[in-house]
């Protein structure tokens, strides 16, 4: 059984959702792939602590504070590969960006393997399911190409700027409107 409330942050509303004891995800509404991993009916439990402790998590964010992901009992649920992809994802410090080559590079490392694609690791990180509190909004394209966010990329720049990224240094993808 899946549980699950809502969350109206600066960005939008949030769905979170449990198990009764570990998150399993956090989505902004419209989010592509919003709530795919569960495949289950979710009931509404506003009350459950699970789900208090992530709205505290995100308050705590918004509010400008750093709350460690680690305070958080997590389960997103995916491959293993996509579990190793998202690992990585948890390092990357506040106010910080990694380029998917660079998880790629690292992925491969882990693996033992001469290469891997940039765009195996895009599939991971925009899947993953525990959006803001999994920082997938910390990956960007070669050269400080702003590409890849399942919640926007309006929403993956108003993440990074409130994190105090510097966002002279990155570009839309072609096609977009230049910062």
């Amino acid at each position: 059984m899946f549980y699950k409330t809502d969350y109206n942050a600066p960005i939008g509303r949030m769905m979170i959702v449990s198990d009764d004891m570990r998150i399993a995800g956090v989505w902004l509404e419209g989010q592509k792939y919003f709530g795919g991993v569960i495949g289950e009916d979710l009931l509404r439990q506003d009350d459950l602590p699970v789900l208090q402790e992530a709205k505290s998590w995100l308050d705590r964010y918004f509010a400008g504070n750093k709350p460690q992901i680690s305070e958080l009992p997590l389960a997103p649920r995916g491959n293993a590969f996509r579990q190793a992809v998202w690992r990585i994802l948890c390092a990357i410090p506040y106010g910080e960006v990694v380029t998917y080559g660079d998880i790629a590079k690292e992925i491969a490392q882990q693996r033992g393997i001469k290469t891997m694609s940039a765009q195996a690791i895009g599939g991971a990180v925009g899947h993953n399911p525990i959006s803001v509190i999994i920082p997938c909004h910390r990956v960007v394209g070669a050269n400080g190409n702003l590409t890849g966010y399942a919640g926007g990329l309006d929403v993956k720049i108003k993440l990074l700027m409130h994190e105090g990224v510097d966002m002279e240094k990155f570009s839309r993808p072609i096609g977009r409107m230049a910062l």
